[in-house]
């Protein structure tokens, strides 16, 4: 009788992961979880054991040694204004994994790459997984995510006997990511009490900003399939329905306002180059160029099937952020003056 898999997931202390060791704790199919962080977290769940480790530059070999499974999900979203950091992190730390997967002869790679690995596409004709996936190559985030779509293109042609499942997820929300979130991408001078949809009469409505979001909780799940099924290649994960400024508009009692593109784009640019703003105005040109994802391969072939739709994934976000919510995690540390204060004195978008 199978004693059950042993699963590595690194990056497991975030946003995807804390959902993800949480829908494998869950299975009766999984026998272990071994969590690789960069920093240990006091936060756990049954089947979990935490291990440190830098992937780019540490002994990671044994770290997967006899694993049936590994999950690689660990990602630096920051410093934008440093992007070899990130690459370093990133991209190097990913291949060292991949590669520690080949030696150590580990039946199953899954790996989260995502909807930013998209090349531009259409905002009304859902584009499904065969579509290129060379990124934007003005933000280092589609970059390097179109890199490792390479990268792993490469690699399962060498390694024929590693099952490799790529899924691509949306925008992914959850309330306990809401103050990390806010710390990548808003900054510290946004204050979560703005969240209030009394306090947001209008929502701009900017050409092209049409997107799609996802739960943390179902893309754990959707991860947990991957991992468990003798399914290969790439997943897009996504929940309905598609959000833009009227449903955002619905979603907050708020009306909306055009708004031109060169407009949104001119803000957030004199933000971040004035280390005022974290996110980048090409995350920016990123989000307006994404494709809208099919699923169907997902729902059809993974049995994926998601409990939350994308108003209520980016609804719970909203109330974590009014809250400062977190988890006792690393990166996932609820909001608070003191961390607002470090944010600051660190530099914003300028370090990891």
């Amino acid at each position: 009788m199978s004693k059950g898999l042993r699963v590595v997931v690194t990056g497991a202390s975030g946003n995807v992961g804390t959902s993800t060791v949480q829908a494998l704790s869950r299975d009766p199919g999984v026998a272990s979880i071994l969590g690789v962080v960069r920093r240990e977290p006091e936060w756990s769940v049954p089947k979990l054991r935490w291990r440190t480790a830098d992937l780019a530059e540490d002994q990671i070999a044994h770290l997967v040694r006899d694993a049936d499974v590994v999950i690689h999900l660990a990602w630096l979203f920051q410093p934008t204004h440093d992007p070899a950091i990130t690459w370093r992190s990133n991209v190097l730390g990913a291949i060292r994994v991949f590669e520690a997967v080949a030696r150590e002869h580990v039946p199953a790679l899954v790996y989260s790459s995502s909807v930013g690995a998209y090349s531009p596409g259409p905002k009304d004709s859902p584009v499904t997984e065969t579509w290129p996936t060379h990124g934007w190559p003005a933000a280092a985030y589609p970059r390097e995510k179109a890199y490792l779509e390479r990268y792993l293109d490469g690699f399962e042609k060498a390694n024929p006997g590693v099952r490799v499942v790529r899924p691509r997820p949306a925008f992914v929300f959850k309330r306990e990511a809401a103050s990390e979130q806010r710390r990548l991408f808003a900054g510290p001078l946004l204050p979560g009490s703005l969240a209030r949809p009394s306090l947001i009469p209008v929502i701009p409505d900017v050409p092209g900003l049409r997107v799609q979001a996802v739960h943390s909780a179902d893309i754990g799940e959707a991860f947990r399939l991957a991992a468990l099924n003798d399914v290969r290649g790439a997943f897009n994960i996504a929940a309905d329905p598609v959000i833009d400024a009227k449903a955002l508009a619905r979603l907050l009692g708020a009306r909306t306002v055009p708004v031109p593109t060169w407009t949104l784009r001119a803000a957030v640019s004199a933000g971040w180059y004035a280390h005022l703003l974290p996110a980048s105005p090409g995350l920016l040109d990123t989000v307006l160029r994404l494709p809208i994802m099919d699923t169907t391969r997902a729902r059809d072939e993974l049995g994926w099937i998601p409990r939350h739709d994308g108003l209520e994934a980016i609804g719970e976000f909203l109330a974590g952020l009014r809250s400062g919510a977190g988890m006792n995690t690393p990166p996932l540390a609820p909001d608070s003056a003191a961390g607002r204060a470090q944010e600051m004195g660190t530099g914003i978008g300028s370090k990891p």
